[in-house]
């Protein structure tokens, strides 16, 4: 039985799905105004993991995640460039998917943009209006949440006792927290609704979009820890509200903070590095073994350090992938005298390294039973004689545990620094060249083309 931490109630439970061995998944997006930073990583990769293992035990998961494509920061950003909001947006959403993909964030069935879901957010803001829960002002339509009694159960805190964080207040609002589900606004980029032009609020989109995929209930929502208070209340209060019904989510699920020097990574404070700026320096691989290594509600620190041993465990297990694909090119016998014995390691380990996934996926103890195994089969190399059999199961455990936290233990690692993909550039540039000495303009065309695709760009002078 899967147990995971409940923000909500917090404790432990176990998972218990709406409908058998099905599992709906919601994690908040990015808001797509400027490359993706490594905390936002840390959170990917987290829930990547889960929806990974969750898939291995058999359910079937639908992983949905918003893309904020319309907000003040893209706008304010794409003011100070001179650029489109909607163009700027579509250019970094491109920019996150890309993080994704070299990071191994493989599990996400749908990105939703917000833009896409107007009529389902319009729709969900005249509920609440018709029942009594948002009122509409000269600057827009904003949620009363006095009338919303539970507001603050999530974070645990009274809604007398809440600070809540906003740009400017406005008069014409009843509370002082209630926030905005449509602000009214005449510049553009704007859209046309029954309360006058204008956007939806941050909080809005979620819920509508998570409704449309899922209905006003669902299994697991996860998210940053930062994002508890206000976004996650805002969101409880607004499907509730609409929807009469409860709990909106099952399990609340949170990752903690990647801090550096002992302050949040985020983009306020300055103190972010990109996934781009990071994978320039070290193979993907390597981040994400460094993730998994704490627990995803534990801080994790971010340093060089840290990322070094992270490299050099990775090189621990290549290199036991490698010691055996040398000992299967020995001319070992198909089966052996001790193949019962080194079976019994691999299942113990298995049965261990199950019970720490279906501990609210605590990676790094499963890790560090990984390292325990390959400690131990190694002393059992050079005590005992092995056999083909022995070594393909253990390989086949490999390949298992791999697809299970998203990496590839059969290919070779890379050193830090190393670019192969730099070296094929220029061998390709120089081969061009030669081409281009033998007039060959059709091929060195279309070389220069296919270089085009992959965003290099080359200028003959």
């Amino acid at each position: 039985m899967i147990k995971l931490y409940n923000t909500l109630s917090r404790s432990k439970e176990n998972l218990n799905t709406l409908k058998k061995n099905r599992v709906k998944l919601f994690v908040c997006g990015p808001t797509v105004y400027d490359n993706s930073h490594i905390g936002h990583a840390r959170t990917y990769i987290s829930f990547d993991v889960i929806a990974r293992y969750l898939k291995y035990q058999g359910f079937s998961v639908f992983y949905l995640q918003n893309i904020t494509d319309i907000d003040d920061k893209i706008i304010n950003r794409a003011a100070k460039t001179g650029r489109d909001p909607i163009d700027l947006a579509r250019e970094f959403e491109a920019e996150y998917l890309k993080d994704m993909k070299a990071l191994g964030v493989e599990s996400v069935n749908i990105y939703a943009r917000a833009t896409e879901h107007l009529p389902e957010i319009i729709a969900q803001i005249e509920t609440l209006l018709d029942k009594g829960f948002a009122y509409e002002t000269e600057s827009g339509v904003y949620f009363d949440e006095s009338k919303f009694t539970d507001f603050g159960k999530l974070s645990n805190r009274k809604i007398e006792d809440l600070h809540v964080h906003r740009i400017k207040p406005d008069p014409h609002k009843r509370n002082p927290g209630d926030f905005a589900l449509w602000k009214k606004k005449d510049m553009k980029p704007f859209w046309d609704s029954p309360w006058g032009p204008g956007r939806p609020g941050w909080h809005i989109e979620d819920t509508a979009i998570t409704g449309e995929y899922f209905g006003p209930q669902y299994d697991i929502h996860g998210g940053g820890l930062d994002l508890i208070f206000p976004h996650h209340e805002a969101e409880i209060a607004q499907m509730e509200s609409a929807s009469g019904l409860k709990p909106m989510v099952r399990y609340w699920m949170h990752t903690g903070f990647l801090n550096v020097k002992g302050e949040k990574m985020s983009k306020s404070l300055g103190n972010f590095i990109t996934i781009k700026e990071l994978l320039k320096e070290y193979p993907a691989e390597v981040f994400r073994f460094f993730v998994l290594s704490t627990h995803y509600r534990s801080p994790i620190d971010f340093s060089q350090e840290i990322l070094e041993q992270s490299q050099n465990s990775l090189k621990r297990i290549y290199k036991f992938h490698e010691t055996i694909g040398e000992f299967l090119s020995d001319g070992l016998p198909e089966k052996g005298e001790n193949d019962e014995l080194y079976m019994e390691i691999l299942e113990d380990t298995r049965s261990k390294f199950l019970e720490a996934m279906d501990n609210d996926f605590n990676t790094p103890h499963a890790l560090s039973l990984l390292f325990d195994f390959i400690r131990e089969t190694n002393r059992k190399f050079k005590e005992n004689d092995t056999s083909k059999e022995s070594l393909y199961n253990i390989k086949s455990f490999l390949t298992e545990i791999g697809e299970i936290l998203g990496f590839n233990f059969t290919a070779p690692s890379l050193e830090v620094g190393d670019d192969l993909t730099g070296e094929l550039i220029d061998i390709l540039i120089n081969t061009r060249q030669k081409l281009r000495e033998k007039k060959d303009w059709e091929l060195s065309d279309e070389i220069r083309n296919k270089l085009g695709d992959l965003d290099i760009n080359l200028e003959d002078k």
